[in-house]
């Protein structure tokens, strides 16, 4: 249904490429306006934010540090300020790191927290009172490693297991003006050539074949645009991987 979100306006962080590019169009092929966020991916963003209005929306790629509070503000500020509103945050910024536990350093450590634990609840902190007041919506982006243990990803599942709780933290917190769900990716193929470790892992799931990144797109669309009587809830989106 392409009226979805008729009306609604949309702030995708980390929306420049791959699966937030993809959540960015999703949602704006749904009528929304989407603005998005980018640290280092600005010629990215401007595509993104080029695509969004082919589509007929209004889009806005602004530079945003997720881990400092100066830069959320500001991205906040510019949003609502091109906007006028704000009825959705997805929480897409993330980093992915590999590492034995035995050799992540602590710097290596918070690195990863602070922005995929971190900058989720600054930014869903800065925006609350603009949710609040349009009755809206906020979807973090989790992971099936955040509900598994990967031995060689720790500080990774930590961070995002830590995700997970936050949004069942913040779904009793900003009830009932706004829900908060989480979609939680297993592995997705992106733009990089697939490797034997993702056709091992196609081999290993249920479906037999890895995720895309509109698959994503559509179960954050599904928490956007669904029954606002669903909060609190993590939905994995990994083919069944999870199961095995």
């Amino acid at each position: 249904m392409p009226d979805q979100l008729h009306g609604k306006s949309a702030l995708v962080t980390g929306g420049a490429r791959r699966i937030g590019r993809e959540i960015a169009l999703t949602l704006a092929r749904a009528g929304a306006d989407v603005a998005i966020t980018y640290r280092n991916s600005r010629a990215d963003a401007l595509r993104t934010a080029e695509a969004v209005e082919a589509l007929g929306r209004k889009s806005l790629a602004v530079e945003c540090d997720v881990r400092r509070e100066d830069s959320v503000h500001a991205a906040l500020q510019a949003t609502t300020a091109r906007f006028g509103r704000l009825d959705l945050l997805v929480n897409n910024a993330a980093v992915f790191a590999s590492s034995p536990l035995e050799e992540i350093s602590l710097d290596a450590w918070d690195a990863v927290f602070a922005t995929n634990t971190r900058g989720p609840f600054l930014v869903a902190r800065e925006a609350l009172p603009h949710l609040r007041a349009a009755q809206g919506r906020v979807v973090n982006i989790g992971s099936l490693g955040g509900m598994h243990a990967w031995a060689g990803h720790a500080h990774y599942c930590a961070s995002k297991a830590a995700l997970h709780m936050l949004t069942q933290a913040m779904a009793k917190a900003f009830a009932p003006e706004v829900t908060v769900n989480c979609v939680a990716p297993g592995w997705i193929e992106l733009d990089e050539p697939q490797d034997a470790t993702a056709a091992r892992i196609a081999a290993r799931t249920p479906m037999k074949r890895n995720g895309a990144a509109h698959e994503v797109a559509e179960a954050v669309l599904f928490f956007a645009a669904g029954p606002r009587f669903v909060t609190g809830q993590i939905l994995a989106v990994d083919g069944g991987l999870g199961l095995v």
